[in-house]
C-alpha cells in the first residue's frame, strides 16, 4: 500500500550547515512515526519542509503518492496536511469555538470570512463542537483563548488541526511546556487518534514517544542514524551514545 508520507533524500543547507542531510523515511497510513534527536538535529526543519514553510534544496516529499514538494503551505493544507507547533498558533482574542469554526471553513474551501458570518454557519459550528468534544474542550467552547491554560491551548490547537480533516498530522513537540498531568492527557488524546489519522511526531518527551510511536527515527546532525520500534531504538548503541545517553548524564 502507498504510504501516507514518503520523504526521499530530503536536504536543506543554511550556508555551511546541513539542517537536513539526505533524509528518507516512509510513514504508513494510520501509523504514528516519531522523530527524535538532540537539540539542533534538524527535526523542526524537517517538519517545516514537509509543511511547506521551508523549501528543501533537494529530494522529494510525497503525500499519499503525490509529490507536494513544490506546493505552497496553504495548498498542502488543502491536500490533507495539518500541523501543530511548539508554541500554539491560535487567535487569542476570540473564543475557543470561533478558532475551530474558522478551521472547518478553511477545509470546506471558503476563504476567511468575517467572524459574524462564521458564527452563522451551523454546519461548521456542529463540526467544530464535535472536534472540541474529541479533545475534551466542549465545556470551554465560549471561553476566550487568552483565558486558557497552556495545556488547554495545546488541546485546542489539536482540535483546530483536526478540523481541517487531515490525512497527515504533523506534531511539533505537543508536550512542550505541559505539566505531567497535561502531558498524560495529551498522550491519551493522541493514542485515541492512532489508526484514524497518520501522524509524524517530533518530541523530546521520551515517555510519550515510547508510549505512542509505531516507528521511531533518530536524527543527528540532520541525518537519520537509526529507525525502528521502541525496543530496537532503546537497544541501539549508536542511538544511546548520540542521544539517549544525554538523559543519563
Amino acid at each position: 500500500m502507498t504510504p501516507m508520507l514518503e520523504i526521499r533524500g530530503l536536504s536543506k543547507r543554511f550556508g555551511g550547515l546541513a539542517a537536513t542531510d539526505n533524509v528518507s523515511l516512509s510513514v504508513p497510513r494510520g501509523s504514528l512515526h516519531a522523530m527524535i534527536g538532540p537539540n539542533g538535529a534538524g527535526k523542526t526543519t524537517l517538519i517545516n519542509q514537509v509543511a511547506g514553510e521551508i523549501r528543501h534544496d533537494t529530494g522529494a516529499i510525497l503525500l499519499a503518492g503525490t509529490e507536494i514538494g513544490a506546493l505552497p503551505a496553504w495548498r498542502r493544507v488543502h491536500c490533507g496536511l495539518a500541523r501543530t507547533f511548539q508554541i500554539a498558533q491560535l487567535l487569542p482574542q476570540y473564543s475557543v469555538l470561533d478558532n475551530v469554526v474558522l478551521a472547518v471553513q478553511v477545509r470546506q474551501g471558503h476563504s476567511f470570512r468575517f467572524f459574524a458570518d462564521a458564527r452563522k454557519n451551523c454546519e461548521a459550528r456542529d463540526q467544530a463542537i464535535s472536534h472540541l468534544q474529541v479533545v475534551g474542550l466542549s465545556s470551554q467552547a465560549s471561553s476566550r483563548v487568552a483565558d486558557l491554560g497552556q495545556g488547554e491551548r495545546k488541546q485546542l490547537e489539536l482540535a483546530v488541526a483536526l478540523a481541517t480533516s487531515p490525512s497527515l498530522l504533523l506534531l511539533d513537540e505537543p508536550m512542550a511546556g505541559l505539566s505531567s498531568f497535561e502531558s498524560r492527557k495529551m498522550i491519551e488524546l493522541l493514542a485515541a487518534l492512532k489508526g484514524q489519522t497518520t501522524m509524524l511526531l517530533v518530541e523530546h518527551d521520551m515517555d510519550a514517544v515510547f508510549a505512542l510511536a509505531d516507528c521511531i527515527s533518530v536524527l543527528v546532525y540532520g541525518r537519520v542514524v537509526a529507525t525502528g520500534n521502541s525496543e530496537q531504538i532503546k537497544a541501539d548503541e549508536a542511538v544511546r551514545a548520540a542521544y539517549l545517553g544525554e538523559d543519563d548524564g
